[in-house]
């Protein structure tokens, strides 16, 4: 594809009448095969590249001329809106003035060309005797009367059918009227288009009539002292909404602009509160008619004297507190420059010398009104604290980082908060902490780093914490001891998932948690004991783990016990039988050199070796886990698998018919009753402090009898 095809298309995206499915079908046609329009694709990706660089210079070009445009339009609209300001008052001015001061043509002039000027709303207001004042609030027109209000009342009201009864209440007249539009107010579906008429006194609600042009059906009346109104918020496509709540109902309107609507909630609002003014006049006029006159008396009363005096005495008192000093005139503005320089300790200080200085003096109202606004600063000042101390704040600081939003928000007063905000960004920090570790190598690697991360990010904590709050109230620390076993229950959980979810072996288990243990320890150089928090939460997981390896040794044994033969074990090499001794002095059997014979030979059967050894390893990794809750879930898992290998023996005595192979049988036994049994007696005791009662009755009821070695009976 040759340059010129590019400066062609060129110009066809330049002309403006570009068809691209045209083009796609010219180009096939004048192509030679598939490189041409490979070349094609590459110089159209090419243009469209030069393309968005030539935007994006000129973008950038152009961008302090936006900035300046918009600062510009900005400055206008300001301007327009002051002169707005500035011709609305001229006019109230104007209007304010009577009459019968102004010649007759100059008023009519001006009158005529106020109307002309107006929008259609305003002009139909003026028109009811109503025109919108400064900032909308409603106000009667001039040279309209009652006669002149009611008549233009009864003029409009006569396009609306259905409300005759309308025109018979005295003193009403028009204040607004308007076109809106009704939402329904779940879905927001338009609904249909309606008329509002705003009185003095209610709301008139009338449908349009679209076969009758101008004329209006009612539709409803609500008085405005049972009537509310809100202002929706711009969402589109909700936009220029407000809602009328009346019990039981609401009903949602949407006027033209936004302008509209800021009129319509004005001038409702204002009505309103006239409304609500006239009728507090007119009960306070009948009641001071009903009450009966003052009677004045003098000297009736000794004690008015001291009353009056009394009663003179805060005025007094008024007079002595003196606001007139610059730092406390100045106090607001210094707590906003504070505050927005993040200056929390000077803001703090001067909030401290303003308490100090107020100590043990009256309350006057200008007290009052200086306390309302220090008030105002003080709550954004803790707003802006409890920000620093969010969860969504940067947590790499660790907990020195919050000391000094914690330590203000405790001067001002506000020790709960500060002790639950520093606890909750603790917390998050503590959870980001164990979520950012990776999962790699050994288990037992990743335990070791998790209990780091996380006893240590704990003993931090409470160092820090007791720092803070030394000098408050006792009820924080306990909210810490709280807090704390909830991040333990966080940490027990990850623990729990990677341990044993993922079926580790029972001596990784115990590993693990002996690391666990160790590391939970250290927190006693606080004070802090929070290890029986761990075994309470591990208990059920390191009890599943006992009963499934205990059921994986059963299951071992029956196995080799199905396959047993009875027959002594050949270790071949002396390297092998030197072995085997070191494991059997390692499980506790002391004496297993009288078990041994010539060369390589062990009169003992493979069977009760093997047993021997994992029921010895079960109960050494089992003890690195117990901790009291554990101990009958220990003792009975032990009774269980040495039960197995006591019945094989039981049955086998009783089935074998060889003399030899009885008499082997009877040497395993004993190996059996008398060393076996008694080392795991004496490690359990050992590893838990007392004796267990069951395994010696297991033992004194399984002690072999010296019975006739051709008898068929069982000798157990």
């Amino acid at each position: 594809m040759s340059d010129s095809g590019a400066s062609r298309l060129r110009r066809q995206l330049e002309s403006g009448g570009f068809e691209a499915r045209l083009y796609v079908k010219q180009l096939s046609q004048q192509s030679d095969g598939d490189r041409d329009l490979q070349e094609h694709r590459q110089r159209v990706q090419a243009l469209a590249e030069e393309t968005a660089q030539n935007l994006k210079r000129n973008v950038y070009q152009n961008y302090r001329q936006f900035i300046e445009t918009a600062r510009e339009i900005s400055y206008l609209e300001s301007e327009m809106y002051q002169l707005s300001h500035l011709l609305t008052e001229q006019k109230s001015s104007l209007e304010s003035i009577p009459l019968a001061l102004l010649p007759a043509a100059a008023a009519g002039a001006s009158t005529g060309e106020d109307t002309a000027g107006a929008g259609p709303r305003e002009r139909g207001a003026a028109q009811a005797g109503f025109l919108p004042g400064p900032a909308g609030v409603p106000r009667e027109g001039p040279g309209t009367g009652e006669e002149g209000k009611q008549r233009t009342l009864t003029t409009l009201l006569e396009k609306v059918e259905g409300c005759r009864d309308l025109l018979e209440t005295p003193g009403q007249y028009l204040v607004y009227n308007g076109d809106l539009v009704e939402y329904e107010a779940d879905h927001m579906a338009q609904l249909q288009r309606v008329h509002g008429f705003l009185m003095n006194d209610c709301l008139l609600v009338a449908t349009w009539l679209p076969q009758r042009r101008g004329m209006y059906r009612y539709n409803a009346l609500y008085p405005l002292d049972r009537l509310a109104v809100v202002n929706v918020k711009d969402n589109p496509p909700m936009k220029d909404m407000f809602k009328l709540l009346m019990f039981p109902e609401s009903r949602i309107f949407q006027a033209e602009n936004a302008k509209i609507k800021r009129e319509w909630l004005e001038v409702l609002e204002e009505t309103k509160r006239a409304l609500s003014d006239k009728r507090r006049r007119e009960q306070e006029e009948a009641a001071a008619l009903r009450a009966p006159p003052p009677v004045t008396s003098k000297g009736s009363n000794p004690f008015e004297d001291e009353a009056e005096e009394e009663l003179a005495t805060p005025e007094a008192e008024e007079e002595k507190v003196d606001l007139s000093m610059e730092w406390i005139q100045e106090l607001p503005e210094d707590l906003d420059v504070c505050i927005a320089q993040r200056d929390f300790e000077g803001a703090v200080d001067l909030l401290d010398k303003l308490n100090h200085y107020l100590e043990d003096k009256p309350s006057p109202p200008s007290v009052k009104e200086l306390r309302a606004k220090v008030d105002e600063r003080v709550r954004q000042l803790t707003e802006v604290l409890v920000f620093e101390l969010s969860p969504d704040r940067s947590l790499r600081g660790g907990p020195k980082a919050t000391r000094r939003a914690v330590s203000q928000l405790i001067r001002l007063g506000q020790c709960t908060k500060a002790c639950e905000l520093f606890l909750r960004n603790r917390a998050a920090a503590v959870h980001t902490a164990i979520r950012q570790l990776r999962i790699e190598g050994a288990t037992l690697l990743y335990i070791h780093k998790l209990c780091h991360v996380f006893f240590t990010s704990l003993l931090e904590t409470a160092r820090e914490f007791e720092t803070d709050f030394a000098g408050t109230d006792s009820g924080c620390y306990s909210a810490f001891v709280v807090w704390a076993r909830s991040a333990m229950g966080m940490f027990v959980d990850a623990f729990s998932k990677q341990v044993f979810d993922s079926k580790e072996s029972l001596s990784t288990a115990a590993e693990c948690v002996k690391v666990a243990k160790e590391h939970c320890q250290q927190l006693g150089e606080i004070g802090l004991d929070l290890t029986f928090i761990i075994h309470a939460l591990l208990v059920k997981d390191i009890q599943g783990a006992l009963l499934s390896y205990k059921e994986i040794i059963i299951e071992a044994t029956k196995h080799r016990n199905s396959e047993e033969m009875w027959r002594r074990m050949n270790l071949m090499t002396p390297e092998a039988l030197g072995k085997l001794k070191e494991e059997m002095r390692s499980c506790g059997v002391s004496n297993f050199e009288q078990y041994t014979g010539d060369d390589c030979w062990v009169n003992l059967s493979y069977t009760v070796v093997a047993f021997t050894k994992q029921t010895m390893g079960f109960l050494e990794e089992a003890l690195k886990l117990y901790f009291p809750e554990l101990h009958m879930v220990l003792l009975e898992s032990l009774v269980e698998v040495i039960l197995v290998a006591v019945q094989h023996v039981d049955y086998s005595l009783r089935c074998e018919q060889d003399p030899e192979k009885k008499t082997f049988i009877r040497q395993n036994a004993s190996f059996l009753y008398d060393t076996v049994l008694p080392v795991v007696e004496r490690r359990f005791e050992e590893g838990v402090g007392k004796p267990a009662k069951q395994l010696q009755d297991l033992r004194n009821a399984s002690r072999l009898l010296r019975v006739n070695p051709e008898s068929t009976t069982s000798v157990v």
